[in-house]
Parts: C-alpha cells; structure tokens; sequence
C-alpha cells in the first residue's frame, strides 16, 4: 500500500513539474501573440539608429519583411539625440519609440534626461530573457536603473599601421610608440570629444602599466590630432603618417576593403591587449513611447539569435548574445572577461581626469 501510494505521488508530482515548464514559454507565447496583434494594429516603430546604409538595412529590413511592421529610421550618431528629443517634448510631442546608440549618449544625456523608460518591462521572449545565452550570464545594464543596455561589447582595435612604413612587429606595447622614429608620424583620434580617442586615452589611464605617466610621455611623439574619421584613415592610408591609433574601426575596415594599405593590430599580440566597448550597440527604449507593443516586438526581435546575427554581421561587431556567430569579425574581436571596460559609468567618471592629464601633457597640440 505504502509502495502503491509513494508511486502515485512520484506520478502526481511529475505531471505537475511538466505542467508547470510547459505553462511558462506557453504563457509567454499567449503573451506574445496578443502584443503581436497590438503591435500590427499600430503599424510602426520609430528607431534612432546610427548612420551608414549597412546598418539602417540590418536594422529594419529583416524585422519589417517578418512582421509586416513599418520601422520610421532616423539616423544620428549620438550628439543630435536629446537635444532632438528636448526640443519634441517640450513642444508636447513624443515621437519615439527606440534608440540604438552608445553608451556616452546613453549615459551622459538620455539617462540623466529623463526620456528613457525600464527596458525589461518589454522582454517577453524566453530565449531573450534567459541569461545562460548572453555573456557573462546575464544582460547587460550599464545604469541602475536599468534602462542602458549593452548589446555588443567587442575588443577595439586601438592601433592602425600603414603596411608600407610600418610592420606589425614593431609595435608588441604601446611604449613601442614612444620610440623616436615614429615622432611626427603618428596620428590620433582627438580625446577631448566623445570618441574612439577619449575611449583610448581613458584605457591608457586606467592600464596599471600604462597609466597618466604614459599620456604625459606621449607627448613626446609629436602626434596629430584630428577629429574627423575619414581624414584620420585617409591621412595613414595615403603615407602621410605611419601609425594611427583611436580611429574608427569601421571607417578603417571599409578602406581595407577598397585596397588601402591599413591594418589593424591584433591587440592580443600587444603586451597590455586593449579596451571593450559596444561602439553603437547600447540599446534603450524611449519613455512614453507612441508605439508601446511595437516596442515590444522590435526589442525582443533584435535582441533574438536573429536580430543580433542581422546587427553584428552588418556592422562587424560581436554580440553579447553567446549563440550569434563570430565568423564575420577578427577572432581577437571576441571580448575577454578581464579586459578593461570604456563605456561603463566607471569610465565615464574618470573622464575630465584623463582629459586633465592631456590637456597637461598636450597642451593645444
């Protein structure tokens, strides 16, 4: 009797364990077929995304051909973002629904502007939600309030060398820079504005073998600094300078292409390796969103295996998401969990340092 009744109660148990682990991604798909036909009610989403034909493709082609959801693109790279929205909503107009940029904008102007909202309220998908399938276990946040997420952090490529007047060889640390024969020959992104500069000069800041002491001998090199991507890559590209560091990976990737004469180091042959960043992979949505299901949809779409691999492959980043490919980037791309981070607030908050320590060091330049 005893034997009859623990196996009715084995019996009764299992069947509600498998009751319980089928009732979540159902209920979760009764939810997202009721947001689903919210959403195709609404019709649209409104996107800030960041510019380049590439990427605005990867970004609404594939959603809207599965969705039949019209995405309203507007492409900025991050400056032009709040004062953009301050200006709608203090008219009474709130316009957008998501935002796809970087960390800086996130954090030092949507953030502290109030116009963003929770993104986890909009997650509904189990594969989306589940931490085992993004690095580091989880997603993400690079605010308390959870409202900036990082989408792809990948390793950046800090130095660029003209093939002709430079080998890969020559550079095994950074301190190799400071040689002479590179004095006058290198150029640099400029590290007072946000930017590939600022994000190198922090990562030299923080570097326990580098550090302010480092910046300061840098100034030694007679180094140029321009603010402009393409005239930085055109100016190594052409001969003009033999090195380049803090440029813009995919202003540099897109020269290789055409056959200039670029190449970016593979950092994990540099003594101190480099930083992490996300470059435009921050990801939030927008308070007040006239499109709160479609919302919904985009977010949990582009934060899928799919949307990611769309994203990544277009604009030569590494996902966050561990089961995307990486076949489409460099494999020193693929971000170390020791490596140092620029785009935190932790950066961020050293930011007018590093900028002290180069005015102090450069002076005008």
């Amino acid at each position: 009797m005893t034997q009859r009744f623990y196996s009715l109660f084995t019996i009764v148990v299992m069947a509600a364990v498998m009751v319980v682990v089928d009732y979540v991604p159902m209920a979760a798909a009764d939810e997202w077929e009721q947001v689903l036909a919210a959403a195709k009610k609404e019709g649209t989403i409104s996107l800030i995304g960041p510019p380049g034909t590439d990427r605005r493709d990867s970004l609404t082609l594939g959603f809207q051909k599965k969705y039949g959801i019209k995405v309203d693109y507007h492409a900025d790279a991050g400056a032009g973002i709040f004062p953009k929205l301050s200006a709608e909503r203090k008219a009474g107009q709130y316009l957008w629904d998501v935002v796809v940029t970087g960390t800086t904008t996130q954090l030092q102007s949507l953030v502290p502007g109030k116009v963003l909202e929770p993104l986890e309220p909009n997650l509904i998908l189990p594969e989306v939600k589940d931490g085992k399938n993004w690095r580091g276990g989880a997603l993400e946040f690079v605010d308390p309030g959870r409202q900036a997420m990082v989408m792809t952090p990948f390793h950046i490529g800090s130095v660029i060398i003209n093939k002709s007047l430079a080998t890969p060889m020559e550079i095994r640390t950074y301190k190799d820079l400071l040689n002479p024969k590179w004095s006058g020959k290198i150029v640099s992104d400029d590290p007072e504005k946000a930017g590939p500069g600022q994000a190198l000069f922090t990562f030299f800041y923080l570097h326990p073998g580098l550090g302010p002491d480092f910046i300061r001998a840098l100034a030694r090199c007679n180094i140029t600094f321009v603010k402009n991507y393409a005239q930085q890559a055109d100016m190594v590209g052409q001969g003009r300078f033999s090195i380049g560091i803090a440029f813009s990976d995919a202003t540099v990737e897109e020269r290789i292409k055409k056959g200039v004469p670029l190449l970016i180091l593979d950092p994990r042959k540099i003594k101190e390796g480099t930083h992490v960043s996300p470059a435009s992979g921050g990801l939030s949505v927008f308070s007040r969103a006239p499109h709160p299901n479609a919302t919904k949809i985009y977010v949990n779409w582009l934060l899928s295996k799919e949307g990611q691999t769309n994203y990544i492959r277009a604009a030569g980043y590494v996902s966050a998401r561990l089961d995307t490919p990486t076949d489409h980037a460099e494999p020193w791309r693929v971000p170390s969990p020791t490596a140092i981070k620029t785009y935190t607030q932790e950066a961020l908050d050293v930011k007018e340092k590093v900028i002290a320590v180069f005015k102090e060091a450069f002076g005008k330049y």
